[in-house]
């Protein structure tokens, strides 16, 4: 096992082999990569992820690539107090802005890099365009697309309310032995470094599960990851996983305890405070986009365009920040040419204090382009509006709207245990063969 660096320090040594010139680039590169929304559980996962195949036999160098741009990530506060914790700054991760070009003459050829995805199973993208026949593994908890090869290695795709929780599981013995290894360094450097390693793995485990009280997300991955990365903890604060995911979403004190509870309060205010952004930062903050080429494994096409934001603020909230319906619409409606979307769908997620804090969602999908799209998009709703979704009419109708081959509808949704992970793939099902 090779001695243990801290996780800025690991990530110095990635860059340098990132941006090293190609004739001293030693190929392949590896390199771990979470999904297009590039949330708190993909973004920490694939840091977290990275440095353990690092240090672990046969010590390959893996790459953590952050999916998205450079200048994204100030729209992401909650990344930079997880990142705090682990004595990293934004300034220290990679992301796609620092990912040299692909092609010949000394850039980065395809054929040179191997990609380990977590937080998805299929390389969608502009990355997967390049270099979706260079995925080796994947830790995932989305529903499985057949995508990556039954035999490669990792692949491990499984129900857990974070990624993260599947990804400590992977990691749980290289850790341990790599915490308890005598490499000459002082001991208390070593639990400096596991502590902060800890704190980056409870983040997203923390937020996606609502500190292990949600009693729809939280599973038993969820409590065992949990339990690994509080052991790695020196304060007073433990988690209490017997009994956790059985309480409802108001239970978190009971679960954890007072410094991992303001940890959570820390990271959660900071991912829902969204106030100070403009409506189309709110929409890109966290957005995903898939393409029906990529469901008919067509690689020429280009098929129709599916984007889907998440939003921790309900509609009430968008619609009063962009002056009135008609102004939302409006803003929606540039932010959906400026992607090229034929489907645009919006899904917020809601706490409201006025409700006893009782947790909400509501959903609105858009079919931009067609009758023929309309039609897929209506068919989405009839077959899984109401058993499985729960939807009922927002607002009284005043988002809705059809005609000239758009349709648009805006819903409350009852069914609040379905987030982006089940309903992208109600959507995209109901769009296959348009």
């Amino acid at each position: 096992m090779a001695p243990q660096k801290t996780l800025q320090a690991f990530l110095a040594t990635a860059r340098a082999a990132l941006t090293a010139p190609p004739s001293k680039r030693s190929t392949p590169l590896h390199f771990v990569v979470g999904n297009e929304s590039a949330d708190l559980d993909s973004l920490c996962s694939a840091l977290f992820l990275a440095y353990f195949r690092s240090h672990e036999p046969p010590h390959t160098l893996h790459i953590p690539l952050c999916h998205l741009p450079r200048e994204d990530l100030a729209l992401r506060p909650e990344l930079a107090a997880v990142l705090r914790r682990a004595a990293v700054a934004p300034d220290d991760v990679l992301t796609l802005s620092e990912l040299p070009p692909p092609g010949p003459d000394g850039l980065l050829r395809p054929e040179d890099t191997r990609w380990l995805l977590v937080d998805h199973n299929v390389m969608t993208g502009a990355l997967g365009r390049t270099y979706g026949g260079r995925v080796v593994g994947c830790i995932d908890h989305h529903e499985d697309e057949g995508k990556v090869p039954r035999d490669a290695a990792p692949r491990v795709i499984e129900k857990a309310g974070s990624c993260m929780s599947l990804v400590v599981e992977q990691c749980a013995e290289a850790w341990d032995a790599l915490a308890k290894t005598d490499d000459g360094g002082g001991s208390e450097d070593r639990r400096v470094i596991n502590e902060q390693l800890a704190y980056l793995a409870l983040g997203p485990i923390l937020i996606d599960t609502n500190a292990l009280g949600s009693k729809d997300k939280t599973t038993a991955h969820d409590e065992r990851a949990a339990a690994v990365a509080e052991a790695k903890i020196r304060s007073v604060s433990s988690v209490s996983v017997s009994g956790s995911g059985t309480g409802t979403d108001n239970e978190t004190k009971e679960i954890i305890g007072p410094d991992l509870k303001r940890f959570f309060d820390e990271v959660s205010a900071l991912k829902e405070d969204i106030s100070g952004m403009s409506l189309r930062d709110i929409l890109r903050k966290d957005y995903k986009e898939w393409t029906t080429a990529e469901d008919n494994d067509d690689n020429e096409g280009t098929g129709l365009r599916l984007g889907m934001s998440s939003v921790p603020q309900p509609f009430a909230f968008l619609v009063d920040k962009a002056g009135g319906e008609e102004a939302f619409v409006r803003e929606l409606e540039r932010w959906s040419a400026s992607k090229g979307l034929d489907v645009t769908a919006v899904l917020t997620t809601c706490k409201a204090a006025a409700n006893g804090g009782k947790f909400s969602r509501e959903l609105l999908v858009w079919a931009r382009t067609g009758p023929e799209v309309a039609a897929a998009v209506k068919r989405f709703a009839e077959r899984n509006g109401k058993e499985k979704l729960g939807l009922g009419m927002w607002g009284d109708g005043r988002l809705d709207a059809e005609g000239g081959g758009s349709w648009r509808r805006c819903w409350t949704q009852a069914e609040v245990r379905n987030s982006r992970k089940q309903i992208a793939p109600m959507l995209r099902d109901a769009l296959k063969g348009v």
